[in-house]
């Protein structure tokens, strides 16, 4: 007989693993559950982690610790909310690690087309392309993912979210709160950079479905800065500068995640030239860089939050340039 969490078989050695720690498999055996269970799951689940942030980490912000979660209040997907019940009922870490990579395992392989620049998400330790498709059913836009990481345990996170996610619709995606990975107790499994990458994971995800339902913003942006200040409407785009792809990485990941109302980037390399080291100033000279960027997502943000978040989005830069300048502020505030 084969055992399963979620829909997932469990191996022998998970198997031993719970029986050793819950006297038995009852509560883990053909994981599908009565309306009953489901609810009784969805009331409550317990966690015990505890994050450690670092500098810059935004994690613990986002990622709160409890000792009791209510998931009636996360809005979760049925999906997500039969898949919460059953890792949080996985008493062993290991065995909830040994289920991700079984779930990245069977993640369908994607074509190549998928990877491309746009659909990569940013500030994850693993390198993560992720795209989707809409269907119409019964009157309703549902939206469905594909997706893949080069990285093992982030590909298992987001096989998760895309079983998860896929076939709902956009409004329903938008809905959930990133708090179920804790409820899961999958946030014990991972680091903080790997939660932040979590968070950039889903955060991208429900951007692509509203855009994917709504049909995206074309109007183009002007300035060689992402457009700099256009009447309050939102900046979808700006000018590469060739031979600059520091400044190209930054702005390529802040512009789609942020949405700003205006946005300038200035290189201000040339004033450090002392400064060499960082990988930037050996590739292209470029180490400084002065950023001024407005947008609805720092209402009511303290100042070292907002440049947290920035810190966060620019995971994979800011380890290849000297100093970011930032000053962030909300479209009321200027």
């Amino acid at each position: 007989m084969k055992t399963m969490i979620a829909g997932i078989p469990v191996a022998g050695i998970a198997l031993y693993s719970l029986a050793s720690t819950t006297g038995g498999y009852g509560g883990v055996e053909a994981w599908s559950p009565s309306r009953q269970s489901s609810s009784t799951s969805r009331r409550t689940a317990s966690s015990s982690t505890v994050t450690r942030p670092r500098r810059g980490d935004t994690t613990a912000t986002a990622l709160h610790s409890s000792t009791e979660i209510d998931t009636d209040a996360l809005n979760l997907t049925p999906e997500l909310e039969m898949m919460t019940g059953a890792f949080s009922s996985i008493a062993d870490e290991k065995t909830r690690h040994k289920q991700l990579l079984y779930m990245a395992n069977q993640l369908p392989t994607v074509d190549d087309s998928i990877r491309i620049p746009e659909n990569k998400v940013p500030g994850c330790l693993s390198t993560v392309h992720v795209d989707c498709t809409t269907e119409e059913k019964d009157g309703d836009t549902l939206v469905n993912y594909v997706g893949d990481s080069d990285g093992l345990l982030t590909k298992g996170l987001l096989a998760l979210l895309i079983r998860g996610l896929s076939g709902c619709t956009a409004e329903q995606i938008a809905a959930v709160d990133p708090q179920f990975i804790q409820a899961a107790k999958i946030s014990q499994t991972l680091t903080p950079g790997r939660n932040n990458g979590f968070l950039n994971m889903l955060a991208v995800m429900k951007k692509k479905a509203s855009d994917a339902v709504e049909g995206g913003d074309e109007s183009p942006a002007s300035g060689d800065a992402a457009g700099a200040e256009n009447s309050g409407e939102v900046v979808t785009s700006f000018d590469e500068v060739e031979g600059k792809p520091m400044y190209n990485a930054i702005l390529s990941t802040l512009v789609p995640i942020l949405k700003p109302v205006s946005i300038e980037l200035v290189d201000n390399s040339s004033q450090h030239a002392g400064h060499g080291g960082a990988k930037g100033w050996e590739e292209s000279g470029e180490s400084h860089f002065a950023l001024d960027v407005v947008a609805d997502v720092f209402d009511g943000l303290p100042l070292v939050k907002r440049h947290q978040l920035i810190y966060m989005l620019l995971g994979e830069v800011m380890p290849k340039i000297h100093a970011l300048e930032i000053r962030a502020k909300s479209p009321g505030e200027i």
